[in-house]
């Protein structure tokens, strides 16, 4: 794997990134350290954490990743100069008032104190691409289909974000910035108000992009490519829809083990969300199928169409086992033809983005 450039901010990263919010629930530490040497041992030098992880979210778990990570690092010396590190500060509470409290505007001094705590976890001096987990603001995401200003409530502006970030890369703790959950007119804003007043330009946008939501398509693809902003995809396998193992039985009646140990037959939370709806399985269905036909995998299928479109800067890939890992990683060999190209967009002119 050739290292690709991130955005404008002269970081330079592997096209697959290993994200590692199962780390802490599902995959242990011992786990998540074999992994994380198998990961850099093939090539892979970019990894993605955040503080609110592990997933799904609890208070006990809270900053759990962050620290296997910084664990990882005290363990191996020298190694963290070899990968580009990427975390997160969550935005307003969406439920877990154990990060801020409920009334969190993503003001200057929390995303400081957000920083802070986390290079502590992380055991590092600096993160080489601190993000915005979600919009401070009102803003469809989630699985949200539309904007309603109803919901608008106070926040801190984009400006005071950027001046926090501004701080945080004058310090030394930061290198880069990035947004995730974004839409077009959040990243247009957050570059247009950086360049205006001289603060950290946004380098990367984290959004859900796989074969059931396509949606960067519909317009943020065009901001991205205009501004220098690129993409990290995550979810490339659909919360393991894309993957086969729910075509039987769904999520509600897993018919493998497999299955019975995924996250959307685990975590019940999880089937009430975008990608536990019933047109979402039914759209991963056809994919799977039509994977098989070309004589792919489904994984196969699903990640070659992250990895290979031009559009995508790097791909997130998420794991509870090193024979997923190793799948993950074995998948950057396969090429795409034209003719499958066309037989995926046809099923998405079918069924559009059903896990928007």
């Amino acid at each position: 794997m050739n290292l690709i450039p991130l955005g404008q901010s002269g970081l330079q990263v592997t096209p697959i990134c290993l994200g590692t919010m199962t780390f802490g629930e599902q995959v242990n530490q011992a786990e998540a350290h074999a992994m994380l040497d198998r990961s850099l041992a093939r090539g892979v030098n970019f990894l993605d954490t955040a503080e609110m992880y592990a997933v799904p979210p609890r208070a006990e778990t809270f900053g759990a990743t962050e620290t296997i990570l910084g664990n990882w690092f005290a363990a191996r010396p020298g190694v963290r100069e070899k990968v580009v590190l990427a975390s997160k500060v969550a935005g307003p509470s969406r439920g877990m008032p154990w990060i801020r409290g409920e009334n969190s505007g993503l003001t200057r001094a929390e995303i400081v104190n957000a920083c802070d705590a986390s290079l502590r976890r992380l055991q590092t001096d600096v993160i080489d691409l601190y993000q915005i987990h979600w919009p401070a603001r009102n803003a469809p995401s989630f699985g949200a289909l539309y904007f309603d200003p109803a919901y608008d409530k106070p926040c801190a502006s984009i400006h005071e974000q950027l001046e926090a970030m501004a701080e945080l890369v004058k310090a030394g703790k930061v290198r880069a910035i990035g947004l995730s959950n974004e839409t077009p007119y959040g990243v247009h804003e957050f570059v247009r108000l950086a360049e205006q007043h001289g603060l950290p330009r946004v380098a990367t946008v984290q959004n859900p992009y796989c074969l059931i939501n396509r949606t960067w398509e519909n317009g943020l693809d065009e901001t991205c490519h205009h501004l220098g902003v690129g993409l990290l995809a995550y979810s490339p396998l659909g919360f393991g829809l894309l993957t086969g193992k729910y075509d039987e039985g769904g999520i509600h009646h897993p018919a493998t083990e497999e299955a019975k140990r995924g996250r959307m037959a685990l975590y019940e939370r999880m089937k009430s969300q975008r990608w536990g709806r019933p047109e979402a399985l039914e759209a991963s269905r056809l994919y799977n199928a039509l994977a098989r036909e070309h004589g792919l995998t489904p994984v196969q299928l699903a990640l070659a169409f992250c990895y290979r479109n031009p559009k995508v800067a790097s791909t997130i890939i998420g794991v509870t086992s090193m024979a997923q890992l190793e799948e993950c990683l074995d998948a950057w060999a396969v090429e795409l033809t034209p003719e499958l190209r066309k037989a995926v967009d046809a099923i998405r002119w079918q069924h559009r983005d059903p896990a928007q």
